[in-house]
Order: structure tokens, then C-alpha cells, then sequence
């Protein structure tokens, strides 16, 4: 691997904010201060965050075949599971508008 590469995994963050959007792989554990979340729960987490009806200003992604914008009203979900679909999804954030691009 190069230089460049291994420099670029190593500053990688687990999490990414647009506006007042957060990314994240996986999800937040809910009731929990952003400041005081694990990242092993940013990567991980599934059943509590999916589960959880808290409404909070975070989002994350999960497996669907298309993505479901704010259903529920928390999340949007762009993960439509590439790997066995062949269909990759892209948000797209444009002042208060957001869309999707799939392959």
C-alpha cells in the first residue's frame, strides 16, 4: 500500500457533519450526548439505533433497497447494500433540499 493510502486511512473520521447533518457508518446510541458517543457505535450499532424512535438532529444508514428519507424522521438510510444489490446510493445535500443518485 502507499504512502498516500495509508495516510489517507489513518486520518479518516468516524463521523462527518454537513450543516446539521452527521454521517456516520452505522448509527448513534440513542439517548446518548453526541459527545459522549463510543466510536464502536458510530461503525456498529444496529438494533438500538433502528429501533429507536428518539427524535434527534442524527442520521445514519442501513440496508434498503431504496434509500427512506426521513422515515423514520431521524435517519435517512443510503445504504442499499452494494454488495449483493449492485446498486449503490449517493446522497445529495443542496441547502435545505436533499436527493439520491443510484447506480
Amino acid at each position: 500500500m502507499s504512502d498516500a493510502h495509508r495516510r489517507f486511512y489513518r486520518e479518516l473520521r468516524v463521523g462527518h457533519f454537513e450543516g446539521d447533518f452527521l454521517m456516520v457508518h452505522a448509527g448513534l446510541r440513542p439517548n446518548v450526548p453526541l459527545e459522549s458517543q463510543i466510536e464502536s457505535d458510530l461503525l456498529w450499532i444496529r438494533d438500538p439505533f433502528l429501533t429507536s424512535d428518539a427524535i434527534s438532529p442524527d442520521r445514519g444508514a442501513w440496508p434498503y433497497h431504496r434509500p427512506p428519507a426521513g422515515d423514520p424522521p431521524n435517519r435517512i438510510g443510503i445504504d442499499t447494500g452494494a454488495f449483493h444489490t449492485g446498486r449503490l446510493t449517493c446522497l445529495v445535500l443542496q441547502g435545505t433540499e436533499l436527493g439520491f443518485l443510484q447506480t
